[in-house]
C-alpha cells in the first residue's frame, strides 16, 4: 500500500513536471488579447497543409507541413491598430525561436484581404508530429524565415 502511494506520487510529479515543460508560444505586443498557446492548443485550431521545396544553408529541403495559419493566431489575439488610414499595414510580426533566432513577417503578407500567404505554425512534418511549433513560409525560395522551436510571436 505504501509503495503504491509513493508510485502514484512520483507519477503525479512526473506528469506535472512534463506539463510545465510543454512548449508554449506567447503572442504579445499590439494585440487586444495576449495569448499563451501550447502545442496541443495549436493542434486543436483549424489547420492547413503546405508543401515546401526550398534551399537551405545545407542544401535543398522539402516537406509537407501541417499547422495553423499565422493569420488565424494573430486574428485570435486581435490586432490593435492606430486611427490613421490603413494603420494595420504597419504591423510587423516577429516570430522568435527558443534559440533567439527570429524572422519577421508583415501583416499584409498574411492578411487574407491582402496577399493572404499561407504562412503557418507547423505542428507536423510529413505526417510526423513535431515536438515544438515551427514557422514555415512556403513561397520563400530560401528557408531562412523558417523558425524552429517557436517560443514568441510579437506584433509590432
Amino acid at each position: 500500500m505504501k509503495l503504491t502511494a509513493i508510485a502514484l506520487a512520483i507519477a503525479a510529479f512526473a506528469f506535472s513536471a512534463n506539463a510545465q515543460d510543454a512548449p508554449t508560444v506567447t503572442i504579445s505586443g499590439a494585440v487586444q488579447h495576449p495569448l499563451t498557446l501550447t502545442l496541443s492548443d495549436l493542434q486543436k485550431m483549424p489547420a492547413v497543409d503546405v508543401t515546401v521545396s526550398q534551399q537551405t544553408d545545407h542544401g535543398p529541403a522539402q516537406g509537407r507541413f501541417h499547422g495553423v495559419l499565422l493569420w488565424t493566431i494573430i486574428d485570435k489575439a486581435g490586432l490593435v491598430s492606430g486611427s490613421e488610414k490603413n494603420a494595420y499595414l504597419g504591423h510587423t510580426i516577429l516570430v522568435s525561436g527558443s534559440d533567439k533566432y527570429a524572422a519577421a513577417v508583415s501583416e499584409g503578407e498574411i492578411d487574407p484581404n491582402l496577399e493572404g500567404k499561407q504562412i503557418i505554425l507547423a505542428t507536423a512534418k510529413d505526417g510526423a508530429p513535431l515536438d515544438k511549433p515551427r514557422l514555415v513560409v512556403p513561397l520563400d525560395a530560401h528557408a531562412s524565415r523558417s523558425v524552429h522551436d517557436v517560443a514568441t510571436i510579437e506584433v509590432k
